[in-house]
């Protein structure tokens, strides 16, 4: 039977859920449940998209996604490809971890977004020990929604939900965490579930501009790095590695480029290498001097 063509739009919000083939858990333990985060953090930084909010129970995962002008198709096959291999390597296991592919619903009202959020949110409550106390679970975001603790992973935007409720954050808390207890109805579960999405939602978000040309980057990253366009293009040169690693991030956040093409941009790097020089440009971001690089670039070249 064929798949069903995945619904994707570049400005959408998605609800994501992935589960684990019925004979292992997702999650062996706290450090599996870090680590699947970290790949959430490491991607986000390579393609610039939001984390309105997250729950990872042992065999599953919730996660919702604002693309901001990327695919969603390309953030979740880098992190759970990436957290397989993690997995596999750590539990000495062969095959595959994830049970098919991982379903995604495009959130079209405003409606729907908060009580998907509530209801994720809620996942905990399932959890023996945490049926009346989910916001104490570790591994959710609903402490960070509700000012309990800060964001170790620096993932979440909770200020697009929370808006919607008051301006207040004491009174956005409290009606929070209220929709939330409400999950715990499983007719109301089922609402969630089920809920008729109604007309298109649309906000006040700004949507990344993934239109970038190559050569721009280029010429950016030269500029700003001091080195030479033709520098960026020779295959063995230590002093450019850094200006490479971050045009690849670049290409592949802005210009939504696969590792293949990239290789073909530079002509002289395999994808494995496009793939080293990724990860290093993403620790490079958590230097100051290249913190806010997409930003600057932006600025600049953006129309």
């Amino acid at each position: 039977m064929p798949r069903i063509a995945r619904q994707k739009k570049e400005n959408a919000i998605f609800h994501v859920m992935a589960r684990s083939i019925s004979e292992v858990n997702l999650f062996k333990d706290n450090q599996d449940k870090a680590c699947y985060l970290e790949f959430v953090k490491k991607y986000q930084k390579t393609y610039e998209f939001r984390v309105y909010g997250y729950c990872l129970m042992d065999n599953h995962l919730h996660l919702i996604i604002d693309t901001n002008g990327t695919d969603i198709s390309r953030i979740m096959h880098s992190i759970n490809f990436s957290y397989a291999q993690y997995f596999n390597h750590k539990h000495k296991r062969h095959g595959h971890l994830f049970q098919d592919r991982f379903k995604s619903k495009m959130v079209k009202s405003e409606v729907y977004l908060y009580a998907l959020s509530a209801y994720v949110h809620n996942n905990p409550c399932d959890i023996k020990g945490f049926e009346n106390c989910p916001e104490k679970y570790e591994f959710s975001s609903l402490p960070i929604y509700l000012g309990l603790r800060h964001d170790p992973y620096e993932l979440i935007e909770d200020g697009f939900i929370m808006g919607m409720f008051s301006k207040n954050p004491k009174k956005a808390r409290e009606s929070y965490m209220r929709l939330v207890y409400k999950c715990c109805d499983k007719v109301f579960k089922e609402e969630v579930e089920f809920l008729s999405e109604g007309t298109e939602y649309r906000s006040g978000r700004k949507i990344l501009v993934r239109n970038v040309k190559i050569k721009e980057i280029i010429e950016f990253i030269a500029l700003k790095m001091e080195v030479k366009k033709i520098k960026l293009h020779t295959k063995y040169c230590r002093e450019i590695v850094e200006a490479k690693a971050l045009a690849v991030l670049l290409m592949r956040s802005l210009c939504n480029l696969k590792c293949s093409e990239i290789c073909r941009v530079f002509g002289n790097i395999t994808q494995s290498r496009v793939s080293k020089l990724s990860s290093l440009g993403v620790k490079l971001l958590d230097e100051e001097k290249y913190r806010n690089i997409t930003r600057e670039f932006m600025m600049e070249y953006a129309c």
